[in-house]
């Protein structure tokens, strides 16, 4: 794969990842606990969406064959789509889906730290400018996870099974598939490696403050980065992509 192919799946998976959590995150809209919250989960998706379009963007300069944003979201299978496995599970209860996000802002937030300082001056700005909003992300999510975990025997228990349920998720987020590996040999992309321990330490001193122990003796599960993925992003996808895939070229 050549440097151009291997920067656009490295754009797409970046891409990837935000859509797809950016659109579980707004199935909560008008569904969640309180007002407040309802409306910071909203906020949370817009975000992401926010850097999915950039994402997107960027591939389609880079691909200079007439795609478009709305291509790479609306016209592709989900084995095209590299989004890791842990945003595409489904949101569960509150409790899942704050230790989802509370897992990927974590990772987001060191990974747009050393974005920035990729010799790229389109990604150095998108990570510039999400690193802002994913501080709030991480702050949020880390605050509800304390809060649950350190609240009534309930609310402990329940992100108690989140987090087992999703902890199988979190390596793929430091494991670098191909064409990361590749353009890190070239200094053109993040070495994870290097997040490696920030993010430990991140994880761990949110769950210890949460009277949370980390999980144990679970295998990891791979394979979204290279397209592989469960039955839940088909239907997510079925849903998001209908009204394109229906009236091709629609606009509102």
């Amino acid at each position: 794969m050549d440097t151009k192919q291997l920067l656009i799946e490295y754009t797409l998976h970046l891409a990837d990842n935000a859509l797809i959590l950016g659109h579980r995150n707004s199935e909560w809209t008008g569904h969640g606990p309180v007002l407040e919250q309802d409306i910071a989960i909203s906020n949370i998706a817009l975000d992401l969406i926010g850097q999915a379009r950039n994402f997107y963007q960027y591939a389609a300069v880079l691909s200079g064959d007439g795609k478009t944003e709305d291509d790479f979201a609306y016209h592709r299978d989900s084995t095209d789509f590299r989004n890791c496995l842990l945003v595409e599970q489904p949101n569960g209860d509150w409790a899942q889906t704050i230790i989802k996000q509370f897992f990927f802002s974590s990772y987001q937030y060191f990974f747009f730290s050393r974005l920035q300082q990729i010799n790229d001056q389109t990604f150095a700005a998108i990570a510039a400018k999400s690193i802002k909003e994913v501080a709030y992300h991480v702050r949020w999510c880390s605050e509800w996870v304390i809060r649950l975990g350190d609240g009534t025997e309930e609310s402990h228990n329940r992100i108690k099974t989140a987090l087992e349920n999703n902890w199988k998720f979190t390596g793929e987020l430091l494991c670098p598939a191909s064409y990361e590996k590749e353009l890190s040999q070239l200094g053109m992309s993040v070495d994870l490696f290097d997040l490696q321990a920030a993010f430990e330490k991140k994880i761990e001193e949110v769950l210890s403050e949460a009277t949370l122990p980390i999980p144990v003796g679970k295998n990891m599960i791979y394979g979204g980065k290279n397209g592989e993925h469960s039955e839940h992003l088909g239907s997510l996808l079925t849903e998001m992509q209908f009204l394109q895939r229906a009236n091709p070229g629609c606009e509102w």
